[in-house]
């Protein structure tokens, strides 16, 4: 296993059920532009029983009727825009952008988006781009209702549902939507106490993922004592959740992996024996190299800290996705 302690494998009972948007096509609503549904582009059995979904087909709800003339996205110069892939003539950026402004506005519980791919109003990346010259499309762009999404909302989880099919991909998207999940909890009444309680469960799960984001969420936090106000905690708070989202974001290497168990095997340093200490240095070590799988030296470290329970430990998101 390479990516972060998963998710998915634990007990749906002990989880909290995030609520996520989707595009209306990927749940099997025949709704796309051929009248076709899209169901087999996401990997619905892996994903079974840990979201609550609120679809959407942008499409549809701007008024364009089932089937249709299909849309595609177009440059000219620097202006990119949605049209008709036939006529070209009828512009639906306006409408798509707004329609993703009234989604948000009415889905603010929202803690992550499955995106249908390719999709000129959906896709979150590599969809088709037709310059107006006549030239060859170029896979750079993004679906205009994707787009002001993330423009909106850059801090929230989004994924495109065809890269769900990748075990880590699929499980760094849960692992993103959940951390937020829990942000949005504690958001709404924050305090200085309970965001440095929330870093302190996430710190090792960051560090994971990227060492500079660590660092700058360190920082960002270094000054948080001094601030007392709700509105100077609500500014740091949407920050550092964007910076979180963002190093979670990363898939995590051996090498993060490994340095953030050797940093939580310093907690039993006291506590075990040299040959002991030896022996998880040891499978920390194999596990960088390739040699055991990422539970290997996970078992072993809860084991010792069954024996040994520490606090700290215990509430990291890292070794416990959840509590």
């Amino acid at each position: 296993m390479s990516g972060t302690l998963s998710l998915l494998e634990v007990n749906a009972s002990d989880m909290l059920t995030p609520k996520v948007g989707i595009s209306r096509c990927l749940l099997g609503a025949e709704v796309r532009y051929d009248g076709t549904g899209a169901k087999a582009s996401m990997p619905h059995s892996k994903l079974a029983g840990l979201f609550n979904y609120a679809d959407v087909c942008p499409e549809v709800a701007i008024g364009m009727s089932v089937p249709r003339e299909p849309i595609r996205v177009i440059r000219d110069l620097d202006v990119v825009r949605v049209v008709g892939a036939v006529e070209g003539t009828q512009d639906y950026t306006p409408a798509l952008s707004q329609q993703a402004k009234e989604f948000i506005d009415d889905n603010r519980d929202l803690s992550g988006f499955i995106f249908m791919h390719n999709s000129p109003s959906c896709g979150t990346r590599n969809v088709k781009v037709y310059p107006t010259d006549g030239g060859p499309a170029v896979r750079n762009g993004q679906g205009v209702f994707a787009a002001t999404v993330a423009q909106l909302w850059p801090a929230l989880p989004c994924e495109d549902g065809g890269r769900l099919f990748e075990d880590a991909l699929r499980e760094n998207f849960v692992t993103r939507v959940f951390a937020f999940a829990e942000w949005q909890k504690v958001a709404p009444d924050l305090s200085a106490k309970a965001f440095i309680a929330f870093h302190s469960r996430y710190k090792y799960l960051l560090m994971a993922h990227s060492t500079p984001a660590y660092k700058e969420a360190g920082r960002l936090l270094s000054d948080l004592r001094g601030s007392d106000l709700h509105s100077d905690l609500e500014e740091i708070g949407a920050t550092y959740i964007e910076i979180l989202m963002r190093g979670l974001q990363n898939i995590a290497t051996r090498g993060g992996h490994a340095n953030v168990l050797a940093h939580i095997q310093g907690y039993l340093k006291k506590h075990l024996s040299r040959t002991a200490r030896q022996e998880l240095a040891g499978l920390i070590d194999a596990y960088r190299k390739g040699e055991q799988p990422l539970l290997a030296p996970v078992a072993l470290l809860k084991h010792h800290f069954r024996e040994h329970p520490n606090e700290y430990v215990e509430m990291q998101a890292y070794l416990e996705p959840r509590r």
